[in-house]
This record gives C-alpha cells, sequence and structure tokens, in this order.
C-alpha cells in the first residue's frame, strides 16, 4: 500500500534483487568476450571501455561500494561497472551497471541509475542514499527517535525498526516474519513504530492511539498483546463492531477498554502517533509494512524470509555486529 510520497519500485531493484532497475540506452561497448578455455563460463559482462568513464565524480571503486553496501549479502550475484557519464545536469552523473547470477548461464542485466552532484543519493525511480555507508545518517536517526514499543536486546546496535498500521492486512501477514525475526536475531532490539494510513484505513489511528494509551499504562508487553489483538480482529474494524473489536483487544492486553479509548481521544495521544508517522516520513518510509535494518528500509511483504535473515546479518556485519544464523525450518534438509 504506496502513499504520495517518493516511490521505492525502482529503489527494491536495488534492495531486494527482486527485479532491474529501469532500462537504459545500451552503453557503447564490444561483445562478451569469449571464454580461454572451452570449460570455463562466458563472461556474461561486456568488456569495460575506459572512454564511458567521463564523470569526475563517482569513481568506479565508490559505486563498487556502493553496491556491495546493498548486494553483498547475495553470495551469487555479480555485477560490473559499465560506465559513469557526465550528463547535462551539472554534478549528476550516469552509472551504468552489469548485473549477473553466477549460477545462471546468461548475460548480464543492464540497471542505470543516476548520482547527485554532493554524491550523497543515488535516483533510479525513486532516491536511495550512496556510498559505502549508505545506511549510516538513517540508521543514527532511527537510533535516535524510534522510541516506540520494542522487544528482544536493550543495546541499538542491530535495530530492527517495523513501520506498520494496524489495518493493514499485509501488516497483519507480516507478523510472522517479525515473530520470526525475534527468534533468529536475540541480539536485536525490535521496535514497532505507528504507521496508520488514515486516507484508506479510516481505523488505522484510533487503534494506533489506543496502542500509545495502553503503552503508557501497562507497558511494552501489554502493547504487543494489544497488536496482536487488532489484528486478531481487524475484519471487524468496521462501522458496525470496530468500536467492540478494539475494546477487546484492549481487555485482551489487560486494560481498561474504556480508559484506552478516552486516552486515546487526546491530543497528546494523537501527537504521539503523528510524531511516529512523521518518522518513518522523514527516513523515506512511503509504505506498510517496511522494515528498517539499521537504517536499510527494506518491504517486508516482497523479500523471503531465508533472504531477508541473509540481508540482516549482512548488514549486522557491514556494521560490525557479529550474529550467527541458526537454520530454521525452512531451510533445514
Amino acid at each position: 500500500m504506496t502513499m504520495k510520497l517518493v516511490m521505492l519500485s525502482g529503489v527494491l531493484a536495488l534492495v531486494a534483487g527482486t527485479s532491474m532497475l529501469a532500462q537504459a540506452p545500451a552503453v557503447a561497448a564490444p561483445q562478451p568476450q569469449m571464454p580461454s578455455a572451452p570449460a570455463a563460463p562466458a563472461d556474461p559482462f561486456p568488456k569495460v571501455d575506459l572512454k564511458n568513464f567521463t564523470a569526475d565524480s563517482p569513481s568506479r571503486e565508490e559505486v563498487d561500494s556502493f553496491l556491495k553496501a546493498l548486494w553483498g549479502y547475495d553470495e551469487n550475484r555479480i555485477w560490473s561497472v559499465a560506465a559513469i557519464l557526465k550528463t547535462p545536469a551539472p554534478g549528476v552523473a550516469k552509472v551504468v551497471v552489469y548485473v549477473a547470477d553466477k549460477t545462471r548461464a546468461a548475460k548480464g542485466t543492464q540497471t542505470v541509475f543516476y548520482t547527485t552532484p554532493d554524491g550523497k543519493h543515488a535516483i533510479a525511480e525513486g532516491i536511495i542514499d550512496f556510498g559505502a555507508k549508505p545506511f549510516a545518517e538513517t540508521r543514527k536517526v532511527l537510533q535516535e527517535r524510534a522510541t516506540g514499543a520494542a522487544q528482544g536486546a536493550a543495546g541499538k546496535d542491530l535495530m530492527l525498526v517495523e513501520f506498520a498500521d494496524l489495518q493493514c492486512p499485509h501488516c497483519k501477514d507480516a507478523q510472522e516474519t517479525m515473530n520470526n525475526l525475534a527468534q533468529d536475531f536475540p541480539q536485536a532490539r525490535i521496535v514497532y513504530e505507528n504507521f496508520p494510513l488514515a486516507e484508506i484505513h479510516p481505523y488505522a489511528t484510533r487503534a494506533a492511539a489506543e496502542g500509545v494509551c495502553i503503552r503508557k499504562a501497562k507497558g511494552d508487553a501489554a502493547f504487543f498483546q494489544y497488536v496482536q489483538g487488532v489484528y486478531e480482529r481487524q475484519g471487524a474494524l468496521t462501522v458496525e463492531s470496530g468500536e467492540a473489536a478494539l475494546a477487546a483487544a484492549a481487555t485482551a492486553a489487560g486494560a481498561d477498554p474504556k480508559a484506552a479509548a478516552a486516552c486515546a481521544a487526546t491530543p497528546a495521544a494523537r501527537a504521539e502517533v503523528d510524531a511516529e508517522s512523521k518518522l518513518g516520513k522523514d527516513i523515506g518510509v512511503d509504505q506498510t509494512p517496511m522494515l528498517a535494518v539499521n537504517g536499510h528500509l527494506l518491504p517486508l511483504g516482497g523479500i523471503p524470509y531465508e533472504v531477508l535473515k541473509r540481508i540482516v546479518a549482512y548488514q549486522a556485519g557491514q556494521d560490525g555486529i557479529e550474529v550467527h544464523l541458526q537454520p530454521t525450518l525452512s531451510n533445514l534438509k
């Protein structure tokens, strides 16, 4: 479910590898090199032509570092930086990359993005931070401002921050993923931030405000019980039964439903929900459910769990945090 913020469809190709970025006109280059020995696989990439490197920045090394930060979790993904070209816009460079899977006998696929003059952002169909540590700034913001209900580790070295809407069906489905992450990464601090899409989910803001009040009255554990209760009753969030559904979820969390409802109507409760939403918007969240892994934004609905685990472990390693992946039922043989 997308909002009217920056679209991530192009960036997701960089993040999750589920699709490639927008195609662009091919860069002048000779045909792929033939293997030097019959038994060796063909080179999937065109030979690099230095004439295709006309921009002053970024350098090939900087682009490689950026792509490693995004794609390094996938040991089978290989790439070649084919061009870094000047554009008519001062300081804006066009970067052309060929990407392939080393387990497949296929030519590389061309993908294109642009870098901004300050060297801090890359643009495809959307915008993502650029550099060898592209998620560091967002990670710092979340360490300072992601103060929603939390479970897991007390420290903030490895933070998994979920932005969710209590009336969003995909957010309900994502809770199994979040529970699995809590089991597989006990060293992670898992934070829930409200991001209600009020224009399409009329009970989302009210439910979020009640959750804020229940957390203040009963603590984080009660908040997560309330969230579970709302998701279980999500189908009843209608004009006819919405009040009863939220009251039942509050009761299941050990809270007083009347007190929670009264508190949710206060400006203070709504302001806290608004602050959590603003945090999401400030870092580029444009859909729910969205997960920030130490600042690396990922759409929870579009990534297989085993891939998500690898991304979490890889990002942790990039940030100097040692994690040990344990086998799960989905990958035991």
